[in-house]
């Protein structure tokens, strides 16, 4: 049977309940003597905002890299809408990534030859999109971005916020179906931040995309619907935070 969760924002006893998107059990990862995961469960519902929390060094982003299907596991079990992402090979891995999974780092990771508009279109047009069309539709979430004007820029000559934002537009214009952020505001300040952190919220919130957000910071945590703990490698005992729009 498939797990069910809480719907977002929904408190103890909730009656709306939404399936498992994400379900990783028991995960390991090693990289040579050193073990950076040591086991553990993580659940994330369709259309859930999950905060990953722990020290430097933790194992955080390993995490995040074995449930994108980035890294393989060497132990445990990762399923993805009933598909083992754990036993697929690195071609189907990357079919996934491409079409299904967006993705937001912490330094945008833009390519700086390209505009603003063609970074955003450069994953449907990866899929077989044409040119003039996803250009379309990049222009459609520059614009939900308050980047209208900013597309024919290139990365080199945007603020850190603004191509932060580009880098949200490009992990949602292939409407995935969830979304892996990797401490993705760790390189703004405090306001930059905030603008890019509201606007992805609401963003996916509207959408229905589920995401898992690696921070070390409570006031970007505050975001999502529930908090897990990794500490030593091992995922902890989830503890609940405030509900979005309550920080």
């Amino acid at each position: 049977m498939t797990p069910q969760l809480p719907a977002p924002g929904m408190g103890p006893g909730a009656v709306r309940e939404r399936p498992a998107l994400l379900t990783a059990t028991g995960v390991g990862k090693s990289f040579g003597s050193t073990p950076a995961l040591r086991g553990g469960d993580m659940v994330v519902a369709a259309g859930e905002l999950v905060a990953v929390m722990g020290p430097s060094g933790s194992g955080k982003s390993t995490l995040l890299h074995c449930l994108a299907g980035i890294l393989a596991p060497d132990s445990g079990e990762i399923d993805y809408a009933g598909r083992r992402i754990d036993r697929m090979d690195d071609d189907v891995r990357s079919e996934l990534r491409r079409t299904e999974f967006g993705f937001v780092f912490q330094f945008g990771q833009l390519v700086p030859e390209l505009t603003a508009a063609e970074n955003v279109a450069l994953p449907l047009m990866l899929t077989g999109t044409k040119r003039r069309p996803a250009l379309a539709a990049a222009a459609t979430w520059l614009d939900r971005f308050g980047l209208e004007d900013l597309g024919g820029r290139r990365p080199g000559e945007l603020s850190g916020g603004q191509a932060q934002r580009v880098a949200v537009a490009r992990a949602m214009v292939t409407e995935p179906r969830i979304i892996f952020a990797d401490e993705p505001t760790g390189a703004l300040d405090t306001a930059a931040g905030t603008a890019v952190l509201d606007a992805f919220s609401a963003a996916v919130r509207e959408a229905g995309v589920a995401v898992v957000l690696v921070t070390h910071e409570a006031r970007v945590a505050a975001y999502a619907d529930r908090t897990v703990i990794v500490r030593d490698g091992r995922i902890v005992t989830p503890r609940s935070v405030q509900t979005a729009g309550t920080r």
